[in-house]
This record gives C-alpha cells, structure tokens and sequence, in this order.
C-alpha cells in the first residue's frame, strides 16, 4: 500500500525543490522571450537598397550595421556615383501603454533578474527547509539527553511523515527501557527486603529453639521449614526471572509437550477440577516441559491462594484446557470464585513484585509469580490475559500456540 504524500518526508522537500526550480524556469522562459522579441524589433533586414526618385538602384549594401549608443543603427551604402551614404534607421518607438522592461533598464540586466530570481526562491523554500529541519533537530536534542541519562526524556510526535515516525518508534522503546530499568530497581529492592523477613524469622526461631536433649519444639522445627521453603522458592523464582529476561537465555530441553496430561498432573496435586474440550487437533505444544507446567503451576498457587470465601475457606479451582478460536491455539484457563481482581488492575499483576492492596501479608507471596507465568508464555509464543469468571471470581487465561 503507498503511503500518503504527507508520510513522505523525501518526496516533500523533492517536491519543494522541483517547485522551485519550475517557478525559476517560467520565469526565465518569460524573460527570455521578451528578450527575444525585443531584438527582433530591433533588427534590420539583411540588405540595404537605396533608390533614386526614379526607383532606380543608386546604392546598395548587405550586413547588419554598426549600432550607435542611443541613435540606433548606422550602414554605410556606396552608390553608383562613387560616394557613400550613411543612413541611420533609429531605434522603433515603444507602443503606448508598454515600456521598456525595467531588466533593461540601468542598472538591471538579464543576470541582475537571475539573481533576483535566485533570491525570491531562496526566500520560498527556506520557511518549509527550515519547519523540516527544525523538527529534526528537536529530535537530536532529545536523543542526547535521553543518552545522557534522562530516561523520561519524550520526543513530539507531530505529523504523519518519518519524522513523526521515528518520534514514535524512538517514544516506545524509550519506555520499554525506562520501564525495564525500573523493574531491574524493584527487583533489586524488593528482592532484599523479602529475602530480609524470612532470615530475620529463622534467627529468631534458632534463638528460641531449645539446646539440642532438651526436646525441642515441633512447631518451631516446622516455622523453620516452612521460612526455609518460602526462601528457597523466592530464590528461585528470582533467578528464573533473572534469566527469562534475557532474549537469548536457553530455555532448556525443548519437546512437544501434551497440555492436557500437563494440566491432569498439577490439578491432581492441589485437587482442581479439569475439564477438556474434545475436537480439532491435538493440544500439543512444542517448548519447555518444565517452564510450561511452572507457568501453570504458578496460576494454581495464585488461585488457590485468593479464591476463598469471607470466612476464609478455600474454594474449587477449575481448569479448562480448550482450542482457540482460530483452532492453531490451545487455551488453559484456570478459575477461580474468590473476590476477583479489579479492572483497572488486571494489567499491573503481572508486573513483578506487584501485589494486590491489603493482599500481601495476608495471603502470602512475593509477586513474581504471574509476572513469571507472562515471561514464558512470550518466551513460547503465546500471552496471559486475566478476565472475570462467569458466576465470579478471577480467570487467567493462558494462550500457546499448537505443534504444527
């Protein structure tokens, strides 16, 4: 499809240029032939005859003359009897209404009109030069200080053309590394605060925890385990996304992998309902076995976690394992009935170390969970979307392409 001539930046200033050049060569084609014109009403014929009032010859001459300053030309004719005239034909009247050029005039010439010429386009073309050039500059200035460290530097995006393109092109990815190294900070902060509170609570299980004979108490032996586990997956999940972040970082051992027997075994372990739609091909996806069932793993944890009731009681899980609607797809949909998450959230879960207000203490968790989850499912060609429940709640829906 061809662009607008407006998205053309190239074909504006070369359209700028030919117009300019176009408006110079009419003018010259204009002045040229007035000049033409002139010299051809100036010109004498190419031979001079001299009658007497007989009409016989008595004198003739050919060639164009002498031109005299400001009497016209002068020939010089010998006649029969041996002498020789000097006739003058003076320079023709201007009709009425049509004096003479002022390029003719002193001090104008032909060249002072060309340069005259040269100035009336310069003056044309500078103002639309100048509008183009001044928005490449803006571009400059932004990119040198946004390369000087001031990543919320944005540069104006005005018009349809390149430039306004590249403003676009240069805002998005100025964002994405904004928002990147402001993940990179978070992860850092975050990541020493949390791995702070389970250290703190094993110290303080370990001075509490009797001298070793004296019998000492399961429950602090099991709060030990149990920080230890939260520490161990913390670290854990930090590293994998340490390592999901980078675009060339191996993912592992790739295979095809059945969705829907990955689905049986985790729902077998925290005892969700699985449901398979039958028909189309098979759910088969090609990638990590053991990033693939992490991903739906964590979406178990996470509904297991905030689907329950006011009293606190867990409620069912249901996993749905489905074909998309363009069939080269395979949703796995896991849902919850708890109080669901609001609209103008369900973009910022999947941030990492995000959690939902007033949900963080109580329930437990770090938030990298579903930012892990959306990092594979991009590392697998697909996307994670959180909608609402039919009947309540939250879903995820988790989308992979099929094994061709």
């Amino acid at each position: 499809m061809i662009a607008p001539l407006g998205q053309r930046l190239y074909l504006r200033i070369w359209l700028a240029v030919v117009a300019a050049l176009a408006v110079m060569a009419l003018l010259v084609a204009w002045i040229w032939t007035e000049q033409v014109e002139h010299d051809r009403s100036q010109r004498p014929g190419r031979e001079i005859i001299v009658r007497n009032s007989e009409g016989n010859v008595i004198g003739q001459a050919a060639g164009r003359g002498v031109r005299v300053p400001g009497q016209g030309l002068e020939f010089q004719v010998p006649t029969t009897a041996g002498e020789t005239l000097s006739i003058q034909l003076p320079r023709p009247p201007r009709p009425p209404g049509r004096p003479e050029p002022f390029w003719l005039q002193a001090p104008f010439g032909f060249a002072g009109l060309l340069a005259l010429t040269a100035v009336a386009v310069a003056l044309g073309a500078y103002p639309i030069v100048r509008r183009l050039t001044q928005r490449l500059e803006a571009v400059q200035r932004g990119v040198e200080q946004w390369g000087a460290g001031d990543l919320s530097v944005r540069l104006p995006e005005v018009g349809e053309d390149e430039v306004a393109s590249l403003a676009q092109r240069f805002n998005v990815a100025a964002e994405r590394v904004q928002t990147l190294v402001r993940s990179h900070k978070a992860l850092l902060a975050n990541a020493s605060h949390e791995l702070r509170s389970p250290l703190a609570r094993i110290r303080m299980g370990l001075e509490l925890m009797p001298p070793v004979g004296a019998g000492a108490d399961l429950r602090v032996r099991a709060e030990l385990a149990r920080n230890i586990a939260e520490l161990d997956q913390l670290i854990d999940e930090i590293l994998l996304a340490s390592r999901l972040d980078l675009a060339d970082a191996p993912m592992g051992q790739l295979e095809e992998v059945d969705l829907v027997g990955l689905a049986a075994e985790e729902c077998a372990q925290v005892d969700a309902q699985l449901s398979v739609r039958d028909g189309g091909p098979p759910l088969v996806a090609w990638g990590s076995a053991r990033l693939l069932r992490r991903a739906l793993r964590n979406l178990l944890e996470n509904a297991r976690r905030y689907g329950r009731d006011g009293q606190g009681q867990a409620l069912a899980i249901e996993v749905e394992v489905r074909h998309a609607s363009d069939r080269r797809r395979a949703e796995m949909v896991v849902r919850d009935h708890g109080p669901g998450v609001p609209t103008d959230l369900r973009e910022r879960i999947f941030e990492p170390f995000y959690r939902l207000p007033g949900a963080s203490e109580r329930e437990g968790g770090v938030g990298l969970g579903l930012s892990l989850v959306r990092t594979i499912a991009q590392r697998h060609g697909g996307a994670v979307r959180c909608e609402s429940a039919p009947g309540g709640g939250a879903q995820f829906v988790l989308t992979l392409p099929l094994q061709a």
